[in-house]
């Protein structure tokens, strides 16, 4: 099905037409020649392309980035400085500030074009924060460079700010299943975490609720936020970094080993070290030196049959008094 015209001057609602006019609209508005006359030059004015600087443009809508590849950029601010900017940016008039305005969509276009310190070839529609939301919305579904956590990011701000599932499927176009696994998705992991690892565009929706899984436990979230500060991740690709926050969650902290107990000496009646005996969890290990035995060692071995069967003796013979 094609996709509606996001640069169309008037922007369709959820009903499938134009929003008509209520009562009080209708009394304000112009009629006969004078309100053609007007309307057909606010078509003419939102269809021009204007240059406009870029300190006077605001930010706007929600944030369908998470980060910018800085190679991608630099492109992007060759290409501008090389050929020029062919493809307007979309503007809105600002609501609140006379002679400002806000993006709607077009950041980087216009990250760029700022860094440059050239004007920004922009179209400006009035558009109230509904339709901006769905100019904002078409345009990402158009855009095959957007990942799937970015835009499920998208989602999960625009039910944040009020917007209901109906909304959300109309701007992203996409049908009510797919905004219900988005959210998951996007509701799972706060902004700024998001921010922190980007667009990884390489990882899919499975991976990603793994991650969410595997961050409900407290020392793997601990483990993924080590990751996350450490000196090598911000030199890392998007995806790299999603695999190593991923890779933290799942190590195991082994719990630390008891120390080997440490043996007893066995000593003659006149302080000799004849042998030494361990007791474990595994069992009781008794040593005689061979090289200070003397060859007491050959001699136990021998009698180690009769001397073990006696003191087993007495042992029973113990265990039967008490």
């Amino acid at each position: 099905m094609a996709r509606k015209g996001i640069l169309e001057p008037r922007i369709s609602t959820l009903g499938g037409g134009d929003r008509k006019p209520g009562p009080a609209e209708s009394r304000m508005m112009p009629r006969g020649a004078v309100g053609a006359l007007q309307s057909s030059l606010s078509k003419l004015q939102e269809n021009a392309v204007q240059e406009i600087d870029a300190d006077l443009i605001d930010d706007a809508g929600f944030e369908d980035r998470l980060g910018l590849d800085p190679a991608a950029q630099g492109q992007l601010k060759e290409s501008l400085q090389t050929y020029g900017q062919q493809v307007p940016v979309l503007l809105r008039p600002h609501p609140k500030t006379n002679g400002r305005f806000e993006i709607v969509y077009g950041r980087r276009r216009l990250g760029a074009l700022r860094e440059l310190g050239m004007k920004v070839k922009a179209m400006v529609r009035q558009l109230d924060d509904h339709a901006l939301v769905m100019a904002q919305g078409q345009e990402n579904t158009s855009r095959q460079d957007l990942s799937f956590v970015e835009k499920a990011s998208f989602a999960a701000q625009l039910q944040d700010s009020g917007y209901d599932r109906q909304t959300i499927a109309a701007a992203l176009s996409i049908d009510l299943p797919m905004v219900s696994r988005m959210l998951k998705v996007g509701t799972a992991f706060a902004l700024p975490f998001l921010r922190r690892i980007g667009s990884a565009p390489g990882i899919g929706r499975d991976r990603w609720m793994a991650l969410a899984k595997a961050l409900q436990d407290e020392a793997a979230s601990a483990r993924a936020e080590d990751a996350m500060i450490h000196p090598d991740f911000g030199a890392l690709d998007s995806d790299a970094r999603f695999e190593a926050v991923y890779a933290a969650t799942q190590r195991k902290t082994s719990a630390p080993k008891a120390p080997a107990p440490r043996p007893r000496s066995l000593r003659s009646r006149d302080g000799m070290a004849l042998a030494e005996v361990r007791s474990t969890s595994r069992g009781l290990t008794l040593t005689v030196p061979s090289r200070t035995a003397d060859g007491f060692d050959r001699w136990l071995d021998s009698q180690a049959e009769a001397i073990i069967n006696e003191l087993h003796d007495r042992w029973q013979s113990t265990r039967s008094e008490d």
